[in-house]
């Protein structure tokens, strides 16, 4: 994985200082080499974590006449395949990486080659004759990229902080994105936490020119209609997965020239991982796992058990609150946003021990999750249908009791509760209405805000517009997958959670449950194929029947979680937490009302942030990231401690003079 940078303007030839400042700011993404392309109009700037080719695979790479430039960050697994496919067209290769691939694919297929990708990617080509620039990122958002368009130029990077190294490029909080994140957990692209600043939304590109600028998606989720769907034999939905997910563990763990190891967290969804490369490969295995020195969250039983079934060399890092609490700032200053809970922070921490024992990359679990109906949110949707249809029905605080088995205070124990919030906005006609409880639980948040025009009113009817208009077709269970697929996913689980915490240690995530076949086959299977009654993701626990102990298999879902406000208040607070929470920096930032924010921290303080509420402990993330992402991007500009040095070798390619 690397990550790439760059400036495009029609006036000005971008200078090379600019880039380098640039390209510095993005050395934890590639520590291995860097480079810059340069001529009268763009500039493109790379940093490489040196996976394929190590020896012949640096950026920008270029075609063999220099009209193409590309620079790249990700990879595209079916790079092979392709190849063979281009040789065959007449095309010539120089090395043997995944980035050449690109720029034949690009020569020959124009944007028709994103569709015959099956990779992660975030991409920029430069066609030097035609002066077009086009972006491209995957199709779920695995790789992040960021751009802004100014009056003369536009920017592009892989994190925020480089577009920060622009010193015009004005920087404060966008209240639209803030309100997005305290309702779906992260902005929705193209929206930011940062005013000017975009993302491009997964499944997109955009093509710029001396015209203006063209996005378009060139993929997006497609389900079939209820009832409607291809295959209703589930064993035989179960083989064809078996079969598409094994090619997708096997392209992702033996497509590398350095060493990939795997996550296992105790759940389903990495323990087939593992247990797929174990079966199909002749590859040893070293496997990583996340413990907790608190026993409510911590999973290791689990993960011990599979580790010696599979006969992996297994390593483990402990994490108790108060590393949580130390390495806070350093989470959100990777993840660029700020964050509802804190478990992104142990996940650091569990790349950081990836990267001591000499890998560059991990295979996980990821995604199973949102393509398989994994959630507890898609199992409270179907009990949500359950009641709209007889919300008279004794046996809703027996459904509510199944729902939540690893949890204490699970809310089928206080039917009070559970009955006005799983009541709430019992709408048939609302396509998101398995995701209301949430957001509205968690727009909660926007009660600790100071009044400003630029709050908005609500954000939800603007992602319910962006629906497909055929989802009126689809199953409750596709509608909500959709939402999942369009928010959560892209925007937390693979941004401030997944890649961000994982290139922060200079870490490769590979996904295989995000592998173009898969998500293709779990999009068009029958919903009950994927939930059947409240049991989650039933095909996939059927496909692998026979690779997992029934500890692993038959373990109620369990969501990963970790120690959220204790971790700030539990045992005395870290000194950060005094600085960016000081009344005249609250002030200053201008995004919470200062009384409510005093009041919620002496009541964590009070309370040492133990027995409080999921919407306390959200509240208390809320404001102590947006806290932080004013201090380190706004009163900062994303690098406090200055540009660093350029990873070496570093390579300039000028070409400023050629027109």
């Amino acid at each position: 994985m690397c990550g790439i940078a760059g400036v495009l303007s029609f006036d000005h030839t971008p200078g090379v200082d600019l880039g380098r400042r640039m390209v510095s700011r993005l050395a934890h993404r590639g520590p291995d080499g860097s480079g810059i392309y340069r001529d009268a109009r763009v500039l493109l700037g790379h940093t490489r974590l040196a996976i394929l080719d190590v020896a012949g695979g640096a950026q920008p790479m270029g075609n063999d006449d220099g009209t193409v430039w590309v620079t790249f960050n990700g990879e595209i697994f079916n790079h092979v395949e392709l190849r063979q496919e281009l040789v065959a067209l007449g095309h010539r290769f120089r090395s043997h990486s995944d980035t050449e691939v690109i720029v034949h694919a690009w020569e020959q297929w124009q944007e028709d080659c994103f569709s015959r990708f099956n990779g992660q990617w975030a991409i920029a080509i430069w066609e030097r004759d035609a002066e077009r620039l086009v972006l491209s990122r995957d199709r779920l958002g695995v790789r992040p990229l960021y751009l802004t368009r100014q009056r003369d130029r536009v920017v592009f990077a892989s994190e925020v902080k480089a577009i920060f190294a622009v010193p015009e490029v004005p920087r404060s909080l966008d209240r639209v994105g803030l309100a997005q994140t305290m309702t779906f957990w992260s902005p929705v692209a193209p929206r930011t936490v940062f005013v000017g600043i975009e993302q491009l939304p997964p499944g997109h590109l955009v093509t710029i020119t001396r015209e203006g600028h063209h996005v378009r998606p060139y993929w997006r989720p497609e389900f079939p209609e209820r009832g409607r769907e291809e295959s209703q034999d589930l064993q035989r939905n179960a083989d064809d997965l078996r079969e598409r997910l094994v090619e997708a563990v096997r392209l992702r763990f033996l497509r590398s020239d350095v060493l990939v190891g795997a996550y296992l967290s105790g759940g389903i969804d990495s323990a087939v991982i593992a247990a797929v490369i174990a079966r199909y490969t002749d590859v040893p295995l070293q496997t990583f796992s996340l413990r907790f020195a608190d026993a409510d969250f911590d999973e290791g039983p689990f993960q011990r058990e599979m580790a010696q079934r599979l006969g992996t060399e297994h390593h483990e890092v402990t994490v108790c609150s108060d590393d949580i609490g130390a390495a806070f700032p350093d989470v959100v200053r990777h993840a660029e946003t700020p964050v509802l809970r804190a478990a992104p922070a142990p996940m650091l921490l569990l790349s950081a021990l990836v990267a001591e024992h000499g890998y560059k990359v991990v295979v996980t679990g990821e995604g199973a999750d949102e393509v398989f109906a994994g959630y507890d949110i898609f199992r409270e949707a179907r009990l949500r249908e359950f009641v709209a249809r007889d919300p008279s029905s004794r046996l809703r605080p027996e459904a509510l009791d199944l729902l939540y088995p690893w949890m204490a205070r699970a809310p089928g124990r206080a039917p009070a509760f559970a009955r006005e919030f799983f009541g709430r906005n019992l709408s048939p006609d609302d396509p998101a209405m398995s995701h209301r409880p949430r957001w509205d639980s968690t727009a909660s948040l926007l009660g600790l805000v100071t009044p400003h025009p630029d709050w908005p009113a609500d954000v939800t009817a603007d992602l319910v517009d962006r629906m497909p208009e055929e989802h009126h077709h689809w199953d409750p269970l596709s509608r909500a997958q959709w939402l999942e697929m369009t928010t959560l996913l892209p925007g937390y689980i693979l941004a401030s959670q997944g890649d961000r915490m994982l290139m922060a240690n200079s870490v490769e995530g590979r996904f295989p449950f995000l592998d173009r076949d898969v998500v293709d086959l779990a999009n068009r299977l029958p919903a009950r194929h994927k939930l059947l009654g409240l049991d989650e993701k039933h095909v996939l626990k059927t496909a692998f029947a026979d690779l997992l102990p029934p500890s692993i298999l038959t373990r109620p879902k369990q969501p990963y979680r970790s120690p959220d406000a204790t971790a700030f208040f539990g045992g005395g607070s870290p000194e950060w937490v005094d600085d960016v929470m000081d009344p005249a920096a609250v002030t200053a930032a201008g995004i919470f009302d200062p009384g409510a924010v005093g009041a919620l921290l002496a009541k964590c303080r009070r309370k040492q942030g133990r027995g409080m509420g999921n919407t306390d402990n959200m509240r208390a993330l809320a404001m102590l990231s947006t806290q932080l992402i004013h201090r380190q991007f706004i009163v900062e500009d994303g690098a406090p401690e200055g540009d660093l040095p350029l990873p070496e070798p570093f390579t300039l390619i000028d070409h400023a003079t050629h027109r």
